[in-house]
């Protein structure tokens, strides 16, 4: 195999695979997954996270930042954290960060507050931003229009709208995270897909959550990644070598510090 896969989104620290962690690393690295992106979700998940990266250093790279849906009332006191680990320990982005409005709406004000810091964050730290938009697009653009700069990069990962969100998207000059949901019947991803540019596309896996076919409904881990690059490959009519040396050239271009 001559070309290689970046999962740029898998939460490899959750309690899914607390039993099978070293298994799992092993089957993505024979799959051709050679660099695996951790994004933060809490105070709750950063010592574990820093542990396997710090195990798989070179393979398992970490972001920092606090999870739209950890946002509570002492969503302050999280942000302190992420600010002392900024100082303190070597991170590739500021993530997972955003607003989702899906579960919860009564947080709205807390997580805007908190997505505009840690968007200020990454310009203080030169770091890019991995956005989680769920029923929030036009809540985050309107941040995004009033805070963006050409030094704030990003990806919207686990991508799920239209076609004018994704142009709006590329307007900033931001990637597209796609997973395993644009292997799914009916997902509609495909033609919004078909839209977004080679050079503004990342893949992800967002383990252990959304498998691909022909995993769905299962654990998903890293190296399934390989199925979101078939599906996407077909789509752009693409050989799955060219997929893989462009997303993973675009990972390499956004997380400039993971390599």
């Amino acid at each position: 195999m001559n070309y290689e896969f970046t999962d740029t989104h898998a939460h490899l620290y959750l309690d899914a695979f607390e039993k099978d962690l070293e298994k799992v690393i092993d089957h993505a690295l024979t799959s051709g997954v050679k660099r695996i992106f951790l994004p933060n979700l809490d105070s709750s998940t950063v010592v574990a996270m820093n542990r396997i990266c710090g195990q798989y250093k070179g393979v398992c790279f970490p972001m920092i930042g606090l999870h739209p849906t950890s946002v509570k009332e002492n969503y302050n006191e999280e942000l302190k954290l992420v600010k002392e680990q900024l100082k303190n320990n070597h991170f590739i982005a500021v993530g997972e960060i955003g607003i989702d409005l899906y579960w919860d709406r009564s947080f709205l004000y807390e997580q805007q507050s908190a997505f505009e810091k840690q968007l200020n964050l990454a310009k203080e730290n030169n770091l890019p931003v991995v956005i989680h938009a769920r029923e929030s697009f036009d809540e985050i653009f309107v941040i995004l229009d009033q805070k963006y700069t050409p030094e704030l990069t990003g990806v919207f990962h686990s991508f799920t709208g239209n076609i004018d969100q994704a142009k709006k998207i590329l307007s900033y000059d931001f990637y597209i995270g796609i997973n395993g949901i644009v292997t799914f019947k009916n997902s509609g991803l495909d033609n919004v897909v078909k839209e977004i540019p080679l050079d503004r596309l990342l893949i992800e896996t967002d383990a252990p959550f959304l498998a691909p076919v022909p995993y769905r409904g299962k654990r998903n881990e890293s190296s399934y990644v390989t199925e979101v690059a078939k599906k996407i490959a077909g789509i752009k009519e693409l050989e799955l070598e060219e997929l893989a040396n462009i997303t993973t050239r675009n990972a390499l271009s956004l997380f400039t510090k993971a390599f």
